[in-house]
């Protein structure tokens, strides 16, 4: 399975894509180098997030690329999946690892509280999610994260820290400088018209930003 703890964090959304291009998009994220995969589809009924679940599963699980779920544990369960990202009104972490697993990847949303991301850090998520950082279409109402969170995230967790809300690959260089592990991505990678090289762009940035860090520790 490809590490899944830096890098870019694809989060699909139906609004972008085709019924007909979903496995192929994420079949293109993957080619430019996403790290991980989040199921996301708030309004198709179950049937249809069952299909689409493990078409998306069988995609990843051939590319080695962990698959997550958004929100729903029962699904995640079902398909088999990964894990799971959970949002403030969701399941309980403690409960959602009961029933996924010891391995399973579970991230929860921090929004712009680091108390919030210690309290989930301790009860045994395994990253944290903070934003959103920029104006952001999927939640243009989503309350608003600091630069500066990420890099007190940063002194205090030892879990990843992700990032989202806004980004793209015009933007996203200065939180991985501030201390994101993972720039969570929607519409600035499945709504751009060439989804592998808007990834590559993206993955591009960590790689400048880990050059840049050995540069420093050599003193150059």
């Amino acid at each position: 399975m490809r590490t899944w703890q830096r890098g870019l964090y694809a989060i699909t959304d139906p609004e972008l894509i085709a019924e007909q291009d979903w496995v192929s998009q994420v079949e293109a994220a993957i080619a430019g180098g996403v790290s991980l995969i989040q199921y996301r589809d708030k309004d198709a009924g179950a049937a249809q997030r069952m299909r689409r679940a493990r078409a998306l599963l069988a995609c990843c699980r051939a590319h080695q690329v962990p698959l997550l779920i958004n929100d729903d544990v029962a699904l995640a369960a079902a398909v088999g999946a990964d894990g799971v990202h959970l949002g403030r009104d969701d399941a309980a972490l403690s409960a959602t690892r009961q029933q996924l697993g010891p391995r399973a990847i579970i991230g929860v949303s921090c929004y712009n509280q680091l108390p919030r991301a210690l309290a989930a850090a301790a009860a045994g998520a395994d990253y944290v999610a903070f934003g959103r950082f920029f104006p952001s279409r999927t939640k243009p109402l989503a309350v608003q994260a600091e630069v500066d969170l990420l890099r007190r995230a940063r002194q205090n967790l030892n879990i990843p820290v992700a990032a989202i809300g806004g980004i793209t690959a015009d933007n996203g260089a200065a939180l991985i400088a501030a201390g994101a592990d993972l720039l969570a991505v929607i519409h600035g990678l499945f709504g751009q018209p060439d989804v592998a090289a808007t990834a590559r762009r993206i993955t591009g940035l960590f790689e400048h930003e880990s050059a840049k860090r050995k540069r420093e520790a050599c003193g150059v």
